[in-house]
């Protein structure tokens, strides 16, 4: 239950900051950063890990969980807005 929780929590900070690189803060709120930081955890971690999602925290899963937001909230404004900002 506690990994759920700090799931939510690190992946709320993720989505957050990920929304601030890219500009979209203003258009989403603590539910769609916390998806987002989540399933960008989620492929950094199919990427980085070889198809296996690594559990520990740590800087570096912390930082590919930002880029795989970042990655995934530019893929969204991509096909949004029919380009990449």
């Amino acid at each position: 239950m506690i990994g759920f929780i700090i799931w939510i929590v690190v992946g709320g900070i993720i989505g957050w900051l990920a929304s601030i690189v890219m500009r979209t803060d203003a258009q989403q709120g603590i539910l769609l950063n916390i998806i987002v930081g989540i399933v960008g955890a989620f492929l950094a971690g199919l990427v980085m890990g070889g198809g296996s999602i690594n559990r520990d925290i740590n800087l570096t899963s912390i930082l590919a969980s930002l880029v795989g937001a970042i990655v995934l909230l530019a893929i969204v404004n991509f096909f949004r807005r029919g380009r990449v900002r």
